[in-house]
């Protein structure tokens, strides 16, 4: 061999001794300090106390010996900003704690989509994080360790810690990675274990982790009353959506079927899981939170580990029901390179009127583009809508006048044949044949016009378009709110709970009654009851309607103000329509022809 040969080769081994030394003197397990630069936010108050356990107590087989890494000794936050949102993000555990939309506002903030307990009403303790990690199922204690960070860019950052320990003491290590779009309220989240060639598999109770949402989405609110604040649960599945139900908030609600997407949907904004091709095990939870009774939870468990390591990649969206926002996930102009997720599902009513209501709000953004004021384009819609019923809202009004021309005849029937129903029932319908009329179309074409007032009612109740839409300056400058003329809050009205006085249900009260005058018959303002609900009805409506969104009233004013001009015309046509009928039905004067005078001769 060549003396240069040798040389190389003892200096190779030397340098191989030396570094493997200086690793396992400085570095054990292959561990490396987190650079102090990474972080470019500045870090929270130091943590007292002895560092948090990196698994849950109760894990079997965990190991707290003082040759451990003990990971860092403070807490860091760091904040992603992009030009829709501002993230808040911690060390501990990795998780978010924080998540604004900066396009959306509440009360003078940023709507806040992480919705946690106030800290007065919380006693004190931690609110909780959202993203968190669990090993195990979704009774685990969320992992809450200190971990290192590295803030990859701008909109990029990881969390990991490789001090885990299994059942069996095999240590592994835990990354967590955010990658935030600029232009998207879209993100990815990429779980990674890893155990190297130590861990032959992960199980915890049946599961590897669990991956948890919650205590609530927001942004902040008083009440859910299932009508005008809400929060649905969604699954998404073989080009089906899914409400699902929970019955006890201390039960979740869980889901072992392979789905697209899951969702949390609130009145105006959403947060949408989208996991990868992993069998999961989803669940919603409403368990209450100390300071926050009405929770929203959701949790994808991860199914146990049957090789050594694994990276799970997850995308969510946070953000507005809007059709301008989730529809490019179906076209796949999105930077995931995402299509045909119909994600647009969450943020549409399900059942039956959803294509009526798909149509009506077709025409209700034409007429906005037309007139930029979504108060307008509510009147608009309202007229379009009424014009295109007349014809109905006609034949309804011919057909009870028919019937109040053959009220004598019929009468007459029922006094003549009393003892006989049978009889009657037969000579009744051979008089409806023989007028040519059905004591039911009357009623056919209000039947017809209910689903289309009913699916106004929930688009004026629930689009996202209204949320913040002016229609008069220094009156009404929130649709998707009720609108006040004063207020004395924080003061309210016993027992209805009022702090603020209202034009437009006062408005509403006195449409109504002036309609209701307009449109009875002669034989219902003779009829006592009739007359009650004439007058009972608007009241009961104005205790129902006197908190509900501004632009949900000024649908049910201009409802009623076209009705009564409606009503108008048709009164002017029935008057001839009746004339004309009680002129058919006179029986023609019987002229005698004089005699004929006989001539004298």
């Amino acid at each position: 061999m060549e003396k240069n040969t040798i040389i190389a080769v003892v200096l190779s081994v030397v340098v191989i001794t030396a570094y493997t030394f200086i690793q396992a003197k400085f570095f054990p397990a292959g561990q490396t300090p987190a650079s102090p630069q990474a972080v470019e936010a500045p870090s929270a108050a130091p943590v007292t106390g002895p560092a948090p356990q990196a698994l849950p107590q109760n894990l079997p087989g965990q190991d707290t010996a003082g040759a451990m890494d003990a990971g860092p000794r403070q807490e860091e936050h760091v904040i992603i900003d992009t030009p829709l949102v501002r993230v808040d993000l911690t060390n501990a555990g990795g998780d978010v704690v924080s998540f604004k939309l900066k396009e959306h506002q509440e009360s003078g903030d940023y709507v806040e989509m992480v919705l946690s307990p106030l800290p007065e009403d919380s006693g004190g303790a931690a609110p909780p994080h959202a993203f968190s990690v669990a090993f195990g199922n979704l009774n685990a204690r969320p992992v809450d360790s200190l971990f290192y960070v590295n803030r990859i860019s701008d909109y990029a950052v990881e969390f990991y810690r490789d001090d885990f320990v299994d059942g069996a003491g095999n240590r592994f290590r835990l990354r967590k990675r955010y990658t935030f779009k600029p232009d998207e309220y879209m993100f990815e989240l990429a779980v990674s274990l890893d155990g190297g060639y130590s861990i032959p598999s992960l199980n915890m109770n049946g599961a590897a982790y669990t991956l948890a949402f919650g205590p609530q989405i927001g942004p902040r609110f008083e009440k859910l009353d299932g009508r005008y604040d809400y929060r649905h649960y969604i699954t998404y599945a073989n080009e089906k959506r899914k409400e699902e139900k929970i019955k006890d908030s201390n039960t979740p609600t869980i889901i072992t079927s392979r789905v697209s997407w899951a969702a949390i949907a609130g009145k105006y904004f959403t947060f949408i899981a989208i996991p990868d091709a992993t069998q999961y095990e989803i669940a919603f939870s409403t368990r209450p939170e100390p300071g926050l009774p009405s929770a929203s939870r959701f949790y994808m468990s991860r199914p146990a580990l049957t090789a050594s390591q694994t990276t799970d990649t997850y995308r969510f969206y946070m953000g507005p029901k809007s059709q301008k926002n989730l529809g490019i996930y179906d076209t796949g102009i999105n930077s995931f390179n995402l299509r045909e997720m119909d994600l647009s599902r969450a943020a549409s009513s399900s059942g039956i009127l959803t294509p009526v209501e798909t149509g009506l709000k077709w025409f209700l953004a034409l007429f906005y583009r037309l007139i930029p004021n979504y108060g307008i384009a509510i009147i608009l819609l309202t007229l379009l809508v009424k014009i295109l019923l007349f014809p109905l809202t006609k034949k309804s009004s011919e057909s009870t006048l028919r019937m109040q021309t053959l009220a004598p005849k019929i009468k007459e029937l029922q006094e003549k044949y009393k003892d006989n129903p049978q009889q009657m029932n037969t000579k009744m319908a051979e008089l409806y044949k023989q007028e040519g009329t059905n004591p039911m179309s009357g009623c056919l074409p209000l039947l017809i016009q209910f689903p289309i007032f009913i699916a106004m009612y929930n688009l004026f109740n629930n689009h996202f378009d209204l949320r913040g839409a002016m229609f008069i300056p220094g009156w009404i400058p929130d649709l998707s709110v009720p609108e006040s003329v004063f207020s004395f809050a924080p003061h309210r009205i016993p027992i209805l709970g009022w702090s603020d006085i209202r034009l437009l249900p006062f408005i509403y009260v006195g449409s109504q009654l002036l309609t209701g005058k307009i449109t009875q018959t002669p034989d219902q303002q003779a009829n006592s009851q009739m007359k009650m609900m004439l007058y009972i009805m608007p009241v009961m409506f104005f205790f129902i309607l006197y908190n509900v969104p501004s632009g949900l009233t000024v649908y049910w004013i201009m409802t009623n103000f076209l009705s009564l001009i409606q009503q108008l015309i048709i009164n002017k046509f029935l008057k001839q329509k009746r004339a004309a009928i009680e002129t058919a039905e006179k029986p023609a004067p019987v002229i005698i022809p004089p005699k004929a005078r006989k001539r004298r001769k």
